[in-house]
């Protein structure tokens, strides 16, 4: 039951009002003076205040103020007389949420009473929601002990507090996202909006008008004025995903705005000023970009003030039982199934296994075995078969250095061997040749693949791997990180022939 404080130094009034709101099911609690009104206040938790401007003593403006001072997002509604209204106004600048004419229809009075208490509702469920959100992304609630993790969080630990620009990276499924909601909900913005935006995800069109908004009439199909993620993130963090994937005009747009803050709506002149954070992520190498001319150095280095690499799961194994035990107790609570544990045999799989898929892989592969078990703990049979299986790029790998004949191949979906086409084919549905899905097959078994893997897996010369894996980079089904011997290919992930 809402609970209102009616104010008023007219008895009548305090009786009337009190009356109708009570037959509406509302608990009334009435003062006929400012003071006795702050009193009540500090004894009830009240859901609106309904007020008289003139009072002795301490008249309504001078109450508003003290209860604001107290409860800022208690809706205050102001009564005055015909001759006030200027008054009322000034009250609604100064935080008041409405007022009312003396005198006021009964219906009238009830509808902007259930408008501030719905309000006011809202504004408390939004605050609440805010508060579990930072107890979320407390850096201590992020999984990880191992050596490097530490220093991540060392690290976004300082940065959070600032106003710099925080560029992230690393592969896919490390929690990219993870640690830029961390940044945000430990930083003076924590209480403003978090916006999140995935650049690969749009063509250059649509993600224009998604990050700056357009103007009615703008482009057909425009037909109302939008507010573009920049105007919504204002004095919030707006995260940036994927960046590399921004075509190079909306390159030069962003680095307009993370100079200046201030852009145009699509189809607008006027310019517009915020004050945003921006958070950007990549899983590709933007210094390779950069070298390749595939993304602009000057957006780089003023994207990359604070840079936060997050590593692969296979390079921080450490930190595998404590994320298994973690997606256990988050998914045996969804499935009633409190008491799961993980066998030992299956515990070694999952330290054993590669993860390309990193920490996002980890958690889909513990939901699947939580709904699969049966029993009170999760064994081996319960796991999917890439994690179960003997790798068959590396005894593949093997079978082509111990100079056996070309070996078989595999299809992600089949574990039989499939007669292998001639050398230079080209499957027909795929484009690649047999090599080129031979090395695909190691990359997910390994994350990664160089040109002398390449070369030993095919039993080819390593100027040829060399040529097979460029192609394979100029298609968009590779991108290349590090230069000479320490390079390596890896799936990219906006590809259709990516896994996980």
């Amino acid at each position: 039951m809402e609970t209102i404080l009616i104010v008023d130094d007219e008895k009548n009034y305090l009786l009337v009002l009190e009356d109708l709101l009570l037959e509406e099911g509302y608990r009334v609690v009435t003062s006929d003076n400012g003071a006795r009104a702050l009193e009540i206040l500090k004894a009830h938790e009240l859901d609106v205040v309904i007020t008289d401007m003139k009072m002795p003593g301490m008249d309504g403006m001078s109450l508003l103020e003290h209860i604001h001072a107290m409860h800022p997002d208690l809706p205050v509604i102001m009564m005055t007389a015909y001759g006030s209204v200027e008054k009322a106004v000034e009250a609604m600048r100064k935080g008041a949420f409405d007022y009312i004419l003396k005198p006021f229809e009964n219906e009238e009075l009830k509808l902007t009473i259930r408008k501030a208490i719905d309000h006011y509702q809202l504004v408390c469920q939004n605050r609440y929601l805010t508060r579990e959100l930072q107890d979320r992304y407390q850096f201590n609630n992020i999984i990880g002990k191992s050596a490097v993790m530490q220093r991540i969080y060392r690290l976004i630990e300082k940065v959070a507090p600032s106003k710099a620009t925080v560029l992230i990276t690393g592969e896919s499924g490390t929690g990219k996202e993870l640690i830029a909601r961390a940044i945000h909900f430990n930083s003076p913005r924590g209480e403003r909006p978090f916006i999140s935006v995935n650049c690969g995800a749009l063509p250059e069109t649509l993600l224009e008008s998604e990050l700056f908004g357009h103007e009615k009439g703008a482009f057909s199909g425009a037909v109302s004025l939008r507010k573009g993620r920049f105007e919504l993130a204002h004095q919030g963090t707006l995260f940036l995903d994927e960046i590399s994937e921004m075509s190079p005009p909306l390159q030069v747009k962003l680095l307009r705005i993370l100079q200046e803050m201030e852009f145009e709506r699509v189809g607008g002149s006027q310019s517009l000023k915020v004050d945003v954070r921006v958070v950007a992520a990549s899983n590709r190498d933007l210094r390779l970009e950069v070298a390749e001319g595939r993304f602009r150095s000057d957006l780089f280095y003023r994207l990359n003030v604070v840079h936060v690499a997050l590593p692969p799961l296979r390079d921080r194994k450490d930190d595998i039982p404590l994320l298994v035990n973690h997606f256990l107790r988050k998914f045996a609570n969804e499935e009633s199934s409190c008491n799961l544990r993980i066998h030992p045999e299956a515990m070694r799989l999952l330290l054993d296994y590669h993860w390309p898929g990193n920490v996002r892989e980890l958690e889909n592969v513990i939901e699947r075995a939580v709904i699969l078990c049966n029993g009170e703990s999760v064994e081996a049979k319960d796991l999917p078969p890439e994690v179960t299986a003997p790798r068959v790029a590396a005894a593949t790998m093997e079978s082509a250095g111990a100079g056996n004949a070309s070996p078989a191949f595999f299809r992600p979906d089949d574990s039989l061997p499939i007669p292998e086409p001639a050398p230079g084919e080209r499957l027909p549905d795929s484009g690649l040749r047999p090599r080129q899905l031979r090395a695909l097959e190691f990359i997910k078994a390994h994350g990664f693949i160089t040109n002398k893997h390449y070369s030993q897996l095919n039993n080819i010369s390593e100027r040829q791997a060399l040529r097979e894996l460029s192609e394979m980079v100029d298609t968009g089904v590779l991108h290349r990180t590090g230069k000479g011997r320490g390079c390596r290919y890896m799936v990219r992930m906006s590809s259709p022939t990516a896994h996980g």
